[in-house]
């Protein structure tokens, strides 16, 4: 596992491998970037952006979906926990702990809205029994009463969204700026 540990260690990862698929119709870094284009849109704040832009950095650091016996709707590849670890020494909580919860947010919203997981890709839908499928009642009510609820439930829908095969959005190079002031505010 290779884990970057600055931001130009991040940037190498999305060149080097932002190319890839992942089983929708766009690649990691277009992904990325129309997440990050979305969260823009809606005036995320620079966190909640860079949250949005490297939320599957976790795909990345540890490629399991590559390996022989990986299977989608069985084996979870803990993305997300594997992503906030990489991401909060370097940005801090305010990055890491949306990336943290975005597949949590997935599993509210198909546990609260019964025409939400209706909406999901095929590989989210997939994923998504791997990832544990919906929360029950109390969990739900935890993550409801979580601080990072909120934040979680906005990069969800990003994430949801910035499935495109065409969209204009902001290049890796456009958003280094940000990831740099970000990084360097936390050190």
């Amino acid at each position: 596992m290779n884990r970057p540990t600055n931001v130009a260690e991040i940037v190498a990862l999305y060149e080097r491998r932002g190319s890839e698929h992942y089983g929708e119709s766009v690649s990691q870094i277009e992904h990325a970037l129309q997440c990050a284009a979305l969260a823009q849109a809606e005036g995320a704040d620079d966190a909640l952006v860079v949250a949005a832009l490297l939320h599957d950095i976790g795909h990345l650091v540890v490629d399991v979906q590559a390996d022989e016996g990986y299977v989608m709707g069985v084996d979870d590849d803990d993305h997300e926990s594997i992503g906030a670890k990489v991401l909060a020494p370097i940005f801090g909580a305010s990055v890491a702990q949306p990336v943290a919860l975005h597949v949590t947010a997935k599993r509210y919203r198909c546990a609260v809205d019964p025409d939400y997981a209706a909406t999901l890709s095929q590989t989210s839908t997939e994923t998504l029994a791997a990832q544990g499928g919906p929360l029950d009642t109390e969990a739900c009510s935890r993550f409801a009463a979580h601080p990072g609820c909120d934040d979680a439930l906005r990069l969800r829908t990003w994430d949801d969204t910035g499935k495109m095969a065409e969209m204009d959005t902001p290049s890796l190079d456009d958003l280094r700026p940000l990831l740099d002031r970000l990084a360097a505010a936390k050190a």
